[in-house]
């Protein structure tokens, strides 16, 4: 993904590829560009692209609010206290931070018309698909939509609650909402919401096939992030939508 990113923006004509941060790839190069291990290197820039891990995510941030340069966040692990300390550090800015669970236009439509069905159903469940090389379960994205739909309908309502006899079968629960995990090799990042009532059922799903379909919501979120309001969660705003 970060590979991508950096020749996505390299190629764009409005926008500069300034510098590349990555302690990992030290030495190497992306169209051009020196990759560093000084994250200092990003003082020079405007706005941060972070597609890194839950692990340093955090501690990065913090890095790029100290510098004072807008970031925009396409990694996983984003929970409501991870928000909220990002919220706290980032205020009203500026700089401003916009934290993306998914890039990719589909998959922004695909929660907001689960959070729009979401009223009319009895209850619902996220089965995320991802390739198995993710490192977090679940997805950004599905603890998103699990939470949206959770605020438009905090009512998940089944006749009976199975008790497990396998421990997990169930799956987890982000905000009384089930979540289920899928890890294989061959997939690269696909999500499915069902919606249930009586007599009735309702599946919303959305496959990324390629990384290329998150790049345009990569774009739109680094020509935006100035214009946003401190801390931002999601492209809906952006969007429009």
């Amino acid at each position: 993904m970060g590979r991508l990113v950096a020749a996505t923006v390299s190629g764009a004509d409005d926008l500069e590829l300034a510098a590349l941060f990555d302690p990992g790839h030290a030495g190497g190069e992306v169209v051009g560009v020196p990759i560093s291990d000084d994250p200092d290197v990003m003082a020079a820039v405007e706005v941060v692209v972070e597609f890194t891990v839950p692990t340093v995510v955090m501690s990065n941030l913090a890095r790029w609010h100290a510098l004072g340069v807008h970031a925009v966040v396409g990694t996983s692990g984003f929970d409501a206290a991870r928000l909220a300390e990002v919220g706290e550090r980032w205020g009203d800015g500026p700089p401003n931070c916009l934290v993306v669970p998914n890039f990719s236009i589909g998959a922004v439509l695909m929660m907001r018309f689960a959070e729009l069905a979401a009223p009319h159903f009895s209850a619902a469940e996220v089965i995320e698909l991802h390739h198995d090389r993710k490192a977090d379960a679940p997805s950004g994205t599905a603890a998103a939509t699990a939470a949206r739909i959770a605020a438009a309908n905090p009512s998940q309502h089944r006749h009976v609650e199975s008790v497990e006899s396998v421990a997990g079968s169930r799956g987890g629960t982000v905000d009384s909402v089930r979540v289920h995990s899928v890890r294989l090799p061959g997939l690269l990042a696909h999500q499915e919401v069902l919606f249930g009532t009586d007599g009735e059922l309702l599946t919303i799903r959305h496959d990324s096939t390629d990384r290329v379909s998150f790049m345009p919501g990569v774009l739109a979120g680094i020509r935006a992030v100035a214009d946003l309001p401190g801390l931002t969660v999601g492209l809906d705003s952006v969007l429009g939508i």
